[in-house]
């Protein structure tokens, strides 16, 4: 019996003609996915072109005009040129039109079309789909189960914890500073607002603005580097693969962040489920008060009172520990700045609340219903700096706008709520500070002024972020007096929330 044996120069001859087979499918592939990409952008460029735009490169799109410290002036000069809308393109076969005017937000936020896809699957391995990511009858469910813990029974007994919080923060900021000295504030108001979302929505108590070395401080980091890298992925055309861009040094690094901040969640959802230790204990909780944000969660996911999984519970928790923390972050650090930047507005608000409060030993509920001078500056601050300059939409189906111009199904539209605010069509002069825009009886139209969205996807917990920045600005102008550092202006830089390149930077001096 004879055995055939492959010599080595035909098995070289096989593996030869399987390499040239393999590049010869490869190269049909990458051939037919350029011919979609061009069809596509073919299709794109008839779908728009009712909406005019600068010269794009055909496949780096707009990006060179979007440079990162110029990315929002440039967007004004957009909005100066083109009325109501106009498209970006990022790359190829890739353009999202941007729009600006209240006629078309309302439109658009008048129905149900899903989140844009493209960008916001970047966000999922860090929050999951929670209600900022779900869409459809599953988003809807998530909203109506965790809308109890927002009513205004349970706010108002979360004002003496957010003022707690404040207070802490306060004391800290004597200590740092020595007279007329400056300090960068945002960081301090990042830790502000996680130990009072803590304390309110988690029921955890905590040491985490005066512990440096706490995981708190870790999660803190951690949010910043994966924003930042969010911010860069979106715009690179190389990291739209998730295979390619988890290979990279930056997909690595996000990879790295979002375990940092699942290690938090984890804790937290950890910690309270120990404190519930079984059923009797939470039957015990539900009968004495309202349940807060997690409690919600828990007692859904134990009683089995819905479809809610782990990973769902957790998708809440990540997603409300950021925004519930970070968007109001922003906020407050943009009004104290604005405020810095305007001292009469300060000194005015200073009076009206040294009025109502005194020494400010003690603020209530009903105290922040009577600040109106005060309110009126932080929603003039929430106008040139809203804490989510940006949200995506992908059209489920055509649209028409009242001018008459329409967009099919399928193109992703971006409701830029910075461009929308500093419009001059819709507010004039809008790089002045004027809080009168907002004075009782003033008139505007319903959708020109959107710093927490709007529709029924608006904001959960916009009314907790209102009470959080009046109960923070209150008592921050009781205690100091706010002046802007000259040599360090902030640069702000859309990374989900309206960040500051180099941080915000103030002259705080400790009022006797």
């Amino acid at each position: 019996m004879s055995v055939s044996v492959l010599s080595p120069t035909r098995f070289l001859g096989s593996i030869s003609g399987l390499l040239q087979v393999a590049s010869l499918l490869a190269l049909v592939l990458l051939l037919l996915k350029a011919a979609q990409l061009y069809l596509l952008r073919q299709w794109l460029l008839k779908a728009l072109r009712e909406f005019p735009s600068p010269p794009s490169h055909w496949l780096f799109g707009h990006n060179q005009e979007f440079q990162t410290d110029q990315e929002l002036q440039q967007l004004q000069k957009w909005v100066e040129k083109f009325p109501c809308a106009c498209p970006r393109w990022l790359w190829g076969s890739r353009v999202t039109v941007i729009i600006y005017d209240p006629d078309y937000m309302k439109v658009v936020l008048a129905r149900t079309d899903p989140k844009d896809h493209g960008s916001y699957r970047f966000l999922s391995p860090w929050i999951g789909y929670g209600l900022l990511l779900l869409n459809g009858q599953t988003w809807f469910q998530h909203r109506k189960m965790l809308t109890p813990a927002f009513h205004s029974d349970i706010l108002k007994t979360y004002v003496g914890l957010m003022a707690d919080s404040v207070q802490v923060m306060l004391d800290k900021w004597e200590e740092l500073i020595s007279q007329d000295s400056h300090l960068e504030i945002f960081e301090h108001i990042s830790l502000m607002t996680l130990d009072t979302i803590m304390k309110c929505a988690f029921s955890q108590q905590s040491s985490i603005q005066m512990d440096r070395k706490s995981q708190s401080q870790s999660y803190i980091q951690a949010i910043r580097d994966v924003k930042s890298l969010f911010y860069s992925r979106v715009r690179n055309f190389f990291y739209q693969n998730d295979i390619i861009y988890w290979l990279t040094p930056d997909g690595l690094r996000s990879k790295r962040a979002c375990q940092i901040a699942h290690q938090h969640t984890d804790q937290v959802i950890k910690l309270r489920k120990a404190h519930l230790q079984d059923e009797e204990d939470l039957e015990e909780v539900r009968r004495k008060r309202k349940l807060d944000f997690l409690d919600i969660l828990l007692f859904a996911r134990m009683k089995n009172e819905s479809s809610l999984t782990d990973k769902d519970m957790r998708a809440e928790v990540d997603t409300f520990m950021f925004g519930g923390h970070d968007t109001t972050a922003s906020g407050i650090s943009w009004t104290l700045y604005a405020l810095a930047t305007h001292p009469e507005h300060q000194q005015r608000c200073r009076k009206e609340i040294q009025s109502l409060l005194g020494d400010g030993a003690s603020i209530t509920w009903d105290h922040l219903d009577q600040m109106p001078y005060t309110t009126m500056c932080i929603k003039e601050a929430l106008r040139l700096y809203p804490p989510v300059p940006t949200v995506g939409r992908e059209l489920s189906k055509p649209i028409t706008f009242p001018d008459g111009r329409s967009l099919p199904r399928g193109v992703h539209v971006s409701l830029s709520f910075y461009a929308l605010h500093h419009n001059p069509k819709v507010w004039p002069n809008p790089e002045v500070f004027d809080p009168s825009r907002f004075a009782p009886g003033s008139d505007s139209h319903s959708h020109a002024f959107l710093p927490f969205s709007g529709g029924s996807r608006n904001c959960i917990g916009k009314h907790f972020a209102m009470k959080e920045l009046k109960v923070a600005v209150a008592l921050t102008l009781l205690r100091f007096e706010l002046a802007a550092d000259p040599l360090q202006a902030p640069i702000p830089v859309p990374k989900i929330v309206l960040d500051s390149k180099n941080g915000i930077h103030l002259k705080l001096r400790k009022l006797l």
